[in-house]
């Protein structure tokens, strides 16, 4: 009966530790909030709690957020390289890009640092109707 609890109480300790905090998603989730096919960074983790999608008769409105220990050029970078082969193409402004009569806008800032002191960057995601 002690083996059974102890390893019952292990398996539990394991399935605990791997469920994120609340309102926040694990980078391995693989996809932005919202995004179906849009991937998340490595390095950031979204912020479930500010998440938004919006279906309307003129188009969808979805907002999102990511956070962390990554360069504000690292962000920039991935997305400059991933969005396109997403079939996006490079709109008016820095971090804009148009597809299909959408438009996809990246807000990319340097925050606080965490708890440990690394540098962190909050990017927002968001589309809308062109």
């Amino acid at each position: 009966m002690m083996v059974r609890s102890l390893l019952f109480a292990a398996v539990l300790a394991v399935l605990l530790a791997s469920v994120p905090p609340p309102g926040r998603a694990h980078a391995a989730d693989g996809f932005v909030d919202g995004f179906a096919e849009l991937p998340l960074m490595p390095g950031l983790t979204a912020i479930r709690d500010e998440s938004l999608t919006f279906d309307k008769p003129t188009g969808r409105i979805v907002q999102a957020v990511a956070r962390g220990p990554v360069t504000v050029e690292a962000v920039r970078k991935f997305y400059r390289e991933t969005v396109p082969q997403l079939g996006w193409r490079r709109g008016p402004g820095e971090d804009r890009y148009l597809r299909d009569g959408e438009v996809l806008s990246l807000e990319i800032h340097p925050t606080r640092p965490d708890a440990a002191g690394r540098p962190q960057v909050t990017v927002r995601f968001s589309l809308s109707p062109q």
